[in-house]
This record gives C-alpha cells, structure tokens and sequence, in this order.
C-alpha cells in the first residue's frame, strides 16, 4: 500500500491515498464545483426572469388590446398568427393561437430546465463514485495488511480513513446537489405557472380584439 500517512488532516490523507482514489476525490470536488456553479448562475437566471414575467402579465392583462401588449414573445406570437390567419375564416384562430402559445410555453421551459440535469445525474451518481472510492482504498488497506503481516490499528486505521474520506467526498457533492435541484424544481415549475398565466391573458386580448371585429 506504500507508505503510511502520520498526516491524517484531509490534505494529507489525499496526498497520500492511491492514485485511483485520489482521481475519485478530485473528480468529486469538482462535481462539488459545478453544483455551485449551477446553483449561482441558475439562482440569478430565475430571480430575473421572474421578476420580468411578473411585470409582463400584470402590463398584458391590463392591456384594453393586443396592439398595446407589452413586447414579448407570447405577444408577437399571437400577433403573428393573427396576421396570418387573417386572409382565412376566423374559425379556429383561437386554437391556431393557443397552439402557438402552447409551443412557445414548452420551449420556454426546456431553456429554463438546461443545466439542472447536471445536478440530477451528480446527486443520484456522486454516492456512488464515492463508494467506488471508498471499496479501492478499502482493498489496497487489507493488500498492505497482508504485506505487513499486522492488523495492529495503527497501521490498518489510516488507509481505511483515506478510504472513508472518498465516502465523505462523495456525499459532499450529491446532498447539495439533491436539494438545489428540488429547489429548482420548485421555483421552475412557478415560474412556468406565470408564463403559463401570461399566455392565457395573450389569449383573451386575442378574443376580445376577435369579438370587436
């Protein structure tokens, strides 16, 4: 197992832990990394875009028309169509509309979700590298305890904890990674709630100004 660490502080156990154990700690600390990086850019992403829907449907459903909505996607979608189904009978513009709108929506949420898969695969993954880590540190312990001919503690014990600390790593990373990524969950699905009360109003500014007509 070569030679045993005196220095049991974390920076020591690293250094002095199998090549392959190390690559699993470093590996771990870097999905650590990425889960606070994500947790960041995705915290200031939401907060922005939730405070600009809020304003977009509070202006769309005061609007007295479609013409005075607000510049917004759902908005010149709805125009748009209008626009081209105005050469057509007015049967069916509003579920032309809507379908349009619908599409959007969805679209919409597949940009919001990027990059909150990278938490799910660290937090349902991470426990597992780190046991990975923990079972080879684990075996080249008991393959330096044959060598030595000793179970005598002080010998088996610091392998085991550069073994151990692999686990600890591991969990390290995917706890965080689990609650961030249900946060966002949660604050994705209400902000898709507005967009989704947004796209209504766009719909009954698109039947009142259907209704003048």
């Amino acid at each position: 197992m070569g030679v045993l660490p005196r220095d049991l502080s974390v920076w020591g156990m690293f250094v002095q832990a199998d090549w392959v154990v190390q690559a699993v700690m470093v590996g771990l600390v870097f999905a650590s990394v990425i889960t606070w990086t994500v947790f960041l850019a995705k915290t200031f992403e939401l907060a922005s875009a939730g405070r600009r829907q809020r304003r977009i449907l509070a202006a769309v459903d005061t609007a007295p028309s479609l013409a005075k909505a607000p510049d917004d996607a759902l908005v010149r979608a709805a125009q748009a169509e209008l626009a081209v189904s105005a050469a057509t009978d007015r049967d069916g513009i509003k579920e032309r509309v809507a379908s349009r709108l619908e599409r959007l929506e969805a679209a919409a949420g597949r940009r919001m979700l990027k990059g909150t898969g990278l938490l799910a695969t660290i937090g349902a993954t991470s426990p597992f590298v780190g046991l990975f880590g923990t079972v080879w540190g684990i075996m080249n312990s008991f393959i330096g305890i044959s060598k030595a001919q000793t179970t005598n503690l002080a010998v088996v014990a610091p392998g085991i904890a550069e073994a151990l600390l692999a686990t600890a790593l591991g969990l390290a990373a995917a706890i965080p990674a689990v609650v961030i990524y249900n946060h966002f969950s949660r604050r994705i699905a209400a902000w898709r709630a507005q967009v989704a009360d947004t796209s209504s109003a766009v719909l009954r500014l698109v039947s009142r100004d259907l209704g003048r007509t």
